[in-house]
């Protein structure tokens, strides 16, 4: 691997003795990861079904290696029943070390594709509320998908500037994730291409974006609340410096420990900022010569619990609608689980579920509010996707449940007609009692009706 000079004088400057080390682990292939999803399953339950060759990540309690060249998650129905996000293993840190809790209210700033925002959804565990953002509204639409696959529906998903953010969430949000744009430095084993663009854009640009960023989400951090600032970069200025301004911000910010912290993790480095502060070593430095995992930065960080500990910024402004007889004919099939006729919206012939939880958006760029439920035809209703995937079994009336060995599941994830036994009608399709999608029964013959965009390429 050819690095760029100015690039390897940086390294070889923070890494002295151990830089021919980092060079040479380049070479090497990069690590691959499974995360469980454990707001649909155990790590013990998965690991009874699970049909890879898995390897623990150390600094993740549901995190597991996977050999690229003996399986191919991908491709598996589990991945399909969002039993687990494929993630590279070092990226699974600062979702993990952000100590999310049942009903926080809880904000992901930069996240698509959705890594971070699903383990922080699998941890509300379908309370509180999670608002993703992400500034690229393209970008966005890969975070919704992963977040439906996952089965969430306490979230609102928003493609703004932190800045209007923070107009609207001011000392709102009990935990933040900031996995900040930067220059990428830990992630040049993945993809020549982030050479090219380190070579584009060096780190000066992705240090201001971070302030611009640390600046508005400071503000959205109630009193007592905690954060996670992350990189997958090497340089101080996106790390230890971006840190120090943080911590300029707001004197009631600080620096803390991360429990249970890996001992193969690296200090942040004090004498690599500005201004010494041995707060800064409290810091994680992930290096890919020293885990098996590519480059990290991490800090876990508290806004002391001085002053108003409670920011409102509203309800969310719901447009009430009544269902009409077919929608409440497919309602009534749901049986395990029961929802409020006062919380359904109505937009555009789409019905969603608001949760409670759910703050004001009105005026922003949203793509998702809530769950959303299926659209509203003449004399029909058609259940979505997303419905599928937050369902269990035996929540609904017409299951069919297939075994992940049974060759009609990757035909019905190719979209194809299946044969199967049951009542006509909507039928809920699961492998091995987790669901996939829809289908229309009709005397033996199942009309497919899974996603088209999220079908089993061949």
């Amino acid at each position: 691997m050819n690095l760029p000079k100015l690039f390897e004088e940086n390294m070889r400057g923070l890494l002295k003795d151990e830089f021919l080390d980092y060079e040479a682990c380049l070479d090497k292939p990069m690590y691959h990861g499974i995360r469980i999803n454990t707001s649909k399953i155990s790590v013990e339950d998965f690991l009874k079904i699970n049909p890879f060759l898995l390897k623990k990540v150390p600094w993740c309690e549901n995190g597991f290696y996977f050999d690229e060249n003996a399986d191919k998650p991908s491709k598996h129905p589990y991945y399909y029943a969002g039993l687990y996000y494929i993630q590279e293993p070092s990226a699974m840190t600062p979702a993990n070390v952000l100590p999310v809790e049942e009903g926080d209210r809880v904000l992901d700033v930069c996240a698509a594709p959705g890594g971070k925002s699903t383990e922080l959804a699998a941890k509300l565990n379908g309370s509180g509320v999670l608002i993703s953002n992400d500034i690229s509204a393209s970008r966005a639409k890969a975070l919704l998908k992963n977040l439906e696959v996952f089965g969430i529906d306490n979230y609102i998903i928003t493609s703004e500037n932190t800045h209007k953010l923070a107009e609207r969430f001011e000392g709102y949000f009990d935990k933040i994730l900031v996995d900040a744009p930067c220059s990428g430095e830990g992630m040049f084993r993945k993809s020549q291409s982030m050479i090219t663009a380190w070579e584009n854009n060096g780190n000066q640009l992705f240090a201001d974006i971070q302030r611009t960023i640390l600046a508005d989400v400071v503000r959205m951090l109630r009193p007592g609340g905690m954060m996670v600032y992350s990189t997958c970069t090497f340089a101080p200025l996106e790390n230890e410096k971006s840190i120090e301004f943080l911590l300029s911000l707001d004197d009631r910010m600080e620096i803390l420990d991360i429990e249970g912290r890996y001992k193969d993790f690296d200090n942040g480095h004090p004498e690599w900022g500005d201004t010494g502060n041995e707060a800064l070593k409290k810091c994680a430095r992930l290096w890919p010569h020293k885990i098996e995992g590519e480059g990290h930065f991490v800090t876990l960080l508290r806004k002391k619990n001085e002053g108003n500990i409670f920011s409102s910024c509203g309800d969310y402004g719901l447009k009430r609608a009544k269902t009409d007889e077919a929608t409440k004919e497919f309602l009534n099939k749901i049986t395990g689980r029961s929802f409020d006729e006062s919380r359904f919206e109505i937009i555009n012939d789409r019905l969603y579920y608001i949760a409670k939880t759910l703050p004001d958006v009105k005026g922003m760029r949203t793509l998702r509010n809530g769950l959303y439920m299926g659209d509203i035809k003449k004399n029909r209703f058609e259940p979505s996707q997303s419905l599928a995937m937050v369902l269990k079994k035996d929540e609904f009336d017409n299951v069919i449940d297939l075994k992940v060995d049974d060759e009609r599941v990757i035909k019905y994830l190719k979209g194809e007609t299946i044969e199967a036994e049951g009542k006509n009608g909507w039928a809920l399709i699961c492998v091995d009692s987790y669901p996939l999608g829809w289908g229309k029964l009709n005397n033996g013959t199942l009309k497919n009706k899974y996603l088209s965009g999220w079908r089993l390429m061949s």
